[in-house]
This record gives C-alpha cells, structure tokens and sequence, in this order.
C-alpha cells in the first residue's frame, strides 16, 4: 500500500477542534515542517500534547491552539519557550501541566485502550491540586491510594523520522526515540515525515531492523521532506540550529511572532524556507549538542 502523501494533504486531513501529540523532544526531531503546514492553514482550537518546544510556542502564538496538555515546553538552551511563556502568563490557552513520567502513561492508557493507569507519580505534589480533574483511586489490593492518570486518546499523531518506505515502515536511528513510538500507538491516525524515502530493502539490515519502533499498520500517511525538523536537530544527521532559535527568541521580544511568520513560513514552500535558512547542506552541517 502506497502512502505517501504532501504535508499539505496531510494537514487537510486534521480538523478543528482536534486533538494532536506531536513528537520529539523540547528542541530536538519535531515534525516542524508539519507545523509550519497548519501554521499556514485555517485549523483552530486545537489541543496538543507534546514534550514541547518550538512546535507548541509557534502554534501558540498564531492562535491555533484551545488547551495545551505538557511536561515541559523548552528550547534547552532557552529554558522557557519564548512564545508559549508569553500565551501562558496571557491566560488565552487551557493548560494541563504534569510530570514526564505521567505523559508516558496516559499515552501507554490510550495505547492500550485503559481509560487510566494508576500510579504513584504526582502524589504529595501538587500536581494534583493544578489539576483537579485528577482522581485518586483505591487499590484493590492493599490500603493506598493511587493517582489515575487518564488516557491522553490523540485524534492524530505527527512525528519526523530519518528514514521511511512508501508503505509506512519508519526508522529512527538516533540515541533516543524518544516518545514517538507512543504517540503514534495513541492516535487514530500517524503522520510522518522523513529525512530520507528509502526502498524496504533498507529494513533488512539488522541494525536498520532493530530502528523501527512500531508498525507500519500504524502510520497513515508518509511525506519525504529533507530538513523538515529544522530548526530543531535530527540526530544523528543534524544539531539543532542555535543561531535560528536566538533570531525566534528575539522575536519576542521585538517585532513579535508575525515577524518570524513572515519571514520564514508565510508564502513559503519547504524548499523556499530551506534556501532561507541557508539550504539543505547548512542544515546538515549543524553540529549536534554535546552534554
């Protein structure tokens, strides 16, 4: 089966109101390309769940967005994503701020078709008092009271990948996959971008074999668009592109985010905003963060 789609149709295919996990990591492998296609579109009042970066403040400050479920929305070396900063200390968005560890489990809920997964994490804190929709729940087993942490269900997936065939078989082959396998398991539909279409002989390598974190059946649709996690990094074939992010941090301060829209995505296709953000081999050579 033949799934290979634009961005442009894949953004077609997400509708008001939805809600969307996007993949990656704070500034690391988002599918920025996708999110610069909604930025150009009419989609509204969307709720997203991500371990934010860039995608989330962007989508923030156009206005695209109703409630914003996180663990941290963070640009590394900018602590608090400029954009999501100012539209959170502003009131205009719904927030559900919790740890890491309870994202993984709503997802894993949603995953597994469990209304909730009980846990210990987020008790004592007050995790639970800025979210009263949080419910505590008795074990059948021993005396305690665990938190019940509920399936975060996604409407739609969209993550960015290095390698991908035409039939949806994804691979990620940096050091951390992050999340990406579980966002997709959450939704009802996957879309994914990549670095590179390959043939399926490219899976039967043993190596290539043990990157592929989830099933083909799972991806919806796949778009081969080369650089589309710029500015954020896509280890191990780029870093993420400091001097882009210090230029998208000033914005907020001068000129605001119509400036940066209108300079780098507004009446722009990918190949256009590559050649912006100095081309393809610029981006390649980006040197990837050391810790």
């Amino acid at each position: 089966m033949n799934k290979l789609m634009t961005t442009r149709e894949m953004v077609a295919g997400l509708r008001d109101g939805m809600t969307i996990g996007i993949g990656g990591w704070g500034p690391r492998r988002k599918p920025m390309a996708l999110i610069r296609e909604i930025l150009k579109s009419d989609l509204q009042d969307l709720t997203i769940v991500a371990y934010g970066g860039a995608d989330v403040g962007m989508l923030c400050a156009a206005g695209k967005v109703k409630k914003v479920i996180f663990a941290f929305v963070s640009l590394d070396f900018i602590p608090l994503e400029p954009f999501f900063r100012q539209t959170r200390q502003s009131g205009s968005i719904e927030v559900m701020e919790i740890d890491e560890g309870m994202m993984l489990l709503g997802l894993r809920a949603a995953a597994w078709g469990c209304p909730f997964i009980p846990t210990q994490i987020g008790l004592g804190t007050d995790v639970v008092t800025v979210n009263p929709g949080l419910k505590l729940v008795d074990s059948p087993y021993d005396d305690k009271a665990w938190l019940a942490m509920p399936a975060l269900k996604l409407d739609a997936a969209l993550v960015h990948v290095d390698q991908a065939d035409s039939r949806g078989v994804c691979r990620i082959s940096g050091p951390d996959h992050y999340m990406d396998d579980w966002f997709v398991r959450a939704a009802d539909k996957a879309y994914v971008t990549c670095e590179a279409l390959v043939d399926s002989s490219a899976f039967q390598d043993d190596t290539a074999a043990r990157q592929v974190f989830w099933e083909r059946s799972l991806t919806t649709g796949v778009a081969c668009v080369p650089g589309g996690a710029h500015p954020t990094s896509c280890a191990p074939l780029y870093g993420f592109d400091i001097k882009h992010f210090k230029e998208y941090n000033a914005c907020a301060k001068e000129g605001g985010f119509d400036a940066y829209l209108q300079r780098y995505i507004q009446h722009t296709d990918e190949d256009s905003y590559r050649e912006k953000v100095g081309g393809i081999a610029a981006i390649r050579a980006l040197s990837l963060p050391v810790y």
